[in-house]
C-alpha cells in the first residue's frame, strides 16, 4: 500500500479515505463495525468524520458518527492503525470557530471518539466573524496540549485559505496542513482554477469530498427513471443528467471496460492520479461496495486514458 503525507505533518495515509457520514445514518452500528474492520484490515487508515454527523437523520442530534467510531476503536483495539480526522464549526449545537467553541467542541469529540488525541482536526467551514489568528491560536493550544496532532480546513475559498497560511507564518502558529474541498469529475473548476495551484505550491494535503458526486459517477443514474433508485441520492444527482454528465459516464465506461473495472473505480483512480491530491473520500453501506471502491487503489490509468477522461469532463 502506498502511503502519502498529509501536507508537512507527520501523518501519512493510504490514498482512499472512508467517509464516516454514513455511520448512524444509512448504516447501523453493527454494519459500521464491519465496514471499518474491512477498510483497516485491507491496509487503509484514514477515517473522516465530523461532530455534526449525522444530525440530519430523523431521530439524530449530531455526534452519532463519532460515537460509533469511538465504540469501534474501543472494541477493535485498532487505534494505532488509523488516522482519525474530525471537524468543528458546522454543528448547530456548537457552531463556528471561536476559541471558546473550538475548546468545547474538541472535548466533546474526544469523549465520543474515546481517544486522547485527534490526528487531524479540521475547520469544517470558514468563520469570517472570528479573526484567523484567534482560530489558529486556539488550534495551536490544542496541539501544544497533545489533544490534536495536525489541523486542516474544509470549504475555504482560495483567498481565505491563503490568508490563513499567511497568518500562521506571520504569527508563528500551526498552519492548516490539509484542505478538504468538493472535487470530482463533474465538479472540477472550483478546485482546479484557484485551490489546486495554491495547495501544490504550499505542499498542503488534499482530501476531497463527494468523490463520486453523490453516486452519479458509479453509473447507477443514467436517466430520470434511475433517480428513483435512491430516496436520498436521486434528487441530488438530477443536475448531472445532461450531455456533459452522460459523456463523462461514457468515458468512464470505456476505460472501465479496458481494465475489467467499474466506473466508480475509474473515477476514484482518476482522482488518486491527480498531482497534489492525497486521498479522495468515499463512503459505502456494504462491505461488498466498499471492496469495490478499495479496488481503485490497484487501478493504474494510462496517460491516454486520463486524457480521455479529462476531455470528457472538461468545464
Amino acid at each position: 500500500m502506498e502511503y502519502r503525507p498529509l501536507g508537512r505533518s507527520p501523518l501519512a495515509v493510504a490514498p482512499l479515505a472512508f467517509g464516516g457520514n454514513v455511520f448512524g445514518w444509512s448504516v447501523d452500528e453493527k454494519r459500521s463495525f464491519e465496514l471499518l474492520d474491512a477498510f483497516v484490515d485491507a491496509g487503509f487508515n484514514l477515517i473522516d468524520t465530523a461532530d455534526v454527523y449525522s444530525a440530519w437523520a430523523p431521530g439524530n442530534r449530531g455526534g452519532e458518527s463519532e460515537t460509533i467510531i469511538g465504540r469501534w476503536l474501543r472494541a477493535s483495539g485498532k487505534r494505532d492503525r488509523v488516522v482519525i480526522a474530525t471537524k468543528v464549526a458546522k454543528w448547530a449545537e456548537q457552531p463556528g470557530l471561536s476559541p471558546v467553541n473550538i475548546r468545547q467542541a474538541v472535548e466533546g469529540s474526544l469523549r465520543r471518539l474515546q481517544v486522547d488525541c485527534i490526528d487531524l482536526y479540521q475547520a469544517h467551514e470558514d468563520d469570517a466573524s472570528v479573526p484567523l489568528a484567534e482560530t489558529l491560536g486556539a488550534f495551536g493550544r490544542l496541539i501544544e496540549e497533545g489533544k490534536v496532532r495536525a489541523i486542516g480546513a474544509s470549504n475555504y475559498t482560495a483567498d481565505r485559505f491563503e490568508e490563513a497560511l499567511q497568518v500562521s507564518a506571520r504569527h508563528g502558529l500551526p498552519r492548516y496542513e490539509t484542505l478538504q474541498p468538493e472535487y470530482n469529475l463533474v465538479r472540477r473548476a472550483g478546485y482546479e482554477r484557484s485551490l489546486e495551484p495554491l495547495v501544490r505550491r504550499e505542499q498542503v494535503g488534499v482530501i476531497s469530498y463527494y468523490a463520486l458526486a453523490s453516486g452519479f459517477l458509479t453509473g447507477k443514474y443514467r436517466s430520470e427513471a434511475d433517480l428513483a433508485k435512491s430516496a436520498t441520492r436521486g434528487a441530488s444527482v438530477r443536475k448531472y443528467l445532461d450531455a456533459r454528465g452522460l459523456g463523462i459516464l461514457a468515458a468512464l465506461d470505456r476505460v472501465a471496460a479496458a481494465h475489467g473495472a467499474s466506473p466508480a473505480q475509474v473515477a476514484l483512480a482518476w482522482l488518486m492520479a491527480r498531482p497534489g491530491l492525497t486521498a479522495p473520500i468515499a463512503g459505502a453501506t456494504s462491505v461488498a461496495q466498499l471492496r469495490e471502491l478499495m479496488g481503485a487503489v490497484d487501478l493504474r490509468l494510462t496517460p491516454d486514458e486520463i486524457a480521455t477522461i479529462d476531455q470528457a469532463s472538461a468545464e
